[in-house]
């Protein structure tokens, strides 16, 4: 079926979003597995908390940035649904292999694979979703496929900890690895490439622009940069939250590895969905009328999500913790679906892919690479002061970041209109 109004069909369109969502979530379950298996990690390879911050974020980040805008480009000139196939293949690959590692060399060493990986993962999908859904939905669309990030981290949460408290820590990434491989077949037989920019009334150019004419124009648009660094200066909290606060829950609250795992699993799936939905529902509700609300709604969530994570984090019980971080995780994911569906519309068609690698590449070269790092160099300097709440401390001086994202997303609200390609 070639035709581009069967490709894009309302019945096939959400076909092939579930499945670009069903491999999103498994390019979290092995992004984000780790996180729950620090503890016994830690103690078999003898591990400080600054090694294991390197390999949560900064040994993934490396070649996930690196090589996120050459992919990108790539995806602007060839069939996009080839480049996620291969990527999913080769990332749940190295996630197995990261369960043969006996040290930490040779886990960092697996985790730089992994980034290798996924870096051709989500640019080319972003792309995919604009070219299946019209610019209404577009910002709702791009949302349900970012919940891969809270379903996919769930689950990396939960398997990750139950297989590793009754098997073992290896087993977790032989298993979680392998799902993918057998999935990455299914992915090219279902998902077709669609036509570029045909939902936009566009075609793109014969010849796709270059780096150099993308970076030209978005250098023209502060907006995107707005957007970029804010979402960079969110990631850089909401990535080190996410690898730490398992064993903050284990450190601090005295959680067994099983209990954490249920327990923030269920946390970070309610309010992970919960925020992506919300900001995508409110950016196609109102967006439409004010281009700015794609970026202030983003802004006010972050600035409620602060206080969310104090409270959160200095909760003196487990119970009060389990009610009250419901509330920053959601806040804190709101942007994604506003911010991303933005992108799309920041440049032509023809540029889509090559814009979001760009993004992404200021996004977790910051955000991923530098969050999880930091949380854990500040745990390590704080644990002669506060002991076995040096981690807690170490997570409330990063929230700091969110504030520092809306006022990025506040400015980039300012010339959203002047920016956004009609």
């Amino acid at each position: 079926m070639s035709d581009q109004a069967a490709t894009t069909g309302s019945r096939y369109r959400y076909w092939v979003l579930g499945i670009l969502l069903f491999v999103y979530t498994l390019n979290f379950v092995d992004r984000v597995v780790l996180g729950a298996l620090v503890p016994p990690i830690k103690a078999q390879l003898q591990l400080t908390d600054t090694q294991l911050g390197l390999l949560g974020g900064t040994a993934f980040a490396l070649f996930y940035t690196a090589l996120g805008i050459p992919i990108g480009w790539l995806a602007d000139r060839v069939n996009r649904v080839w480049i996620v196939t291969l990527a999913l293949g080769l990332w749940s690959g190295f996630t197995a292999m990261c369960g043969l590692a006996q040290n930490f060399a040779q886990l960092f060493l697996a985790r730089l694979g992994v980034g290798v990986g996924e870096a051709g993962g989500v640019a080319p999908s972003y792309s995919l979703v604009a070219d299946y859904f019209p610019p209404a939905q577009r910002a709702r669309a791009l949302g349900v496929y970012a919940f891969g990030i809270p379903i996919g981290s769930a689950l990396g949460l939960l398997f990750g900890g139950v297989i590793a408290a009754w098997i073992d820590w290896r087993m977790a990434f032989f298993i979680v690895g392998g799902v993918g491989l057998l999935a990455a077949p299914l992915l090219k037989l279902v998902v077709r490439e669609p036509q570029r920019g045909a939902l936009d009334g566009q075609r793109p150019a014969d010849a796709p622009p270059g780096f150099g004419s993308v970076l030209r124009l978005l250098l023209r648009k502060p907006s995107f940069w707005g957007l970029s660094l804010g979402g960079a200066s969110s990631s850089i909290m909401a990535y080190g939250a996410l690898f730490w606060l398992p064993s903050f829950f284990v450190r601090s609250y005295g959680m067994t590895l099983v209990q954490m795992s249920v327990f923030y699993s269920a946390l970070t799936l309610v309010g992970g969905v919960l925020g992506i939905w919300l900001g995508g529902a409110l950016a196609d509700r109102y967006g439409a009328a004010r281009r700015s609300a794609y970026a202030l709604v983003p802004a006010g969530a972050f600035v409620l999500t602060v206080p969310g994570y104090v409270i959160g984090v200095l909760s003196p019980s487990l119970s009060w913790a389990s009610v009250i971080f419901i509330v920053p995780i959601a806040l804190g994911l709101v942007w994604l679906g506003p911010t991303t569906a933005a992108i799309q519309h920041l440049v032509p068609p023809g540029m889509r892919a090559l814009a979001s690698a760009i993004f992404l590449f200021i996004n977790n070269l910051i955000g991923l690479g530098c969050g999880s790092l930091m949380i854990g160099a500040l745990s390590d300097a704080m644990r002669t002061r506060y002991g076995v709440d040096a981690l807690r401390y170490a997570i409330l001086a990063g929230t700091g970041f969110y504030l520092l994202a809306a006022l990025c997303f506040y400015l980039a609200s300012r010339r959203l209109e002047r920016d956004w390609v009609h």
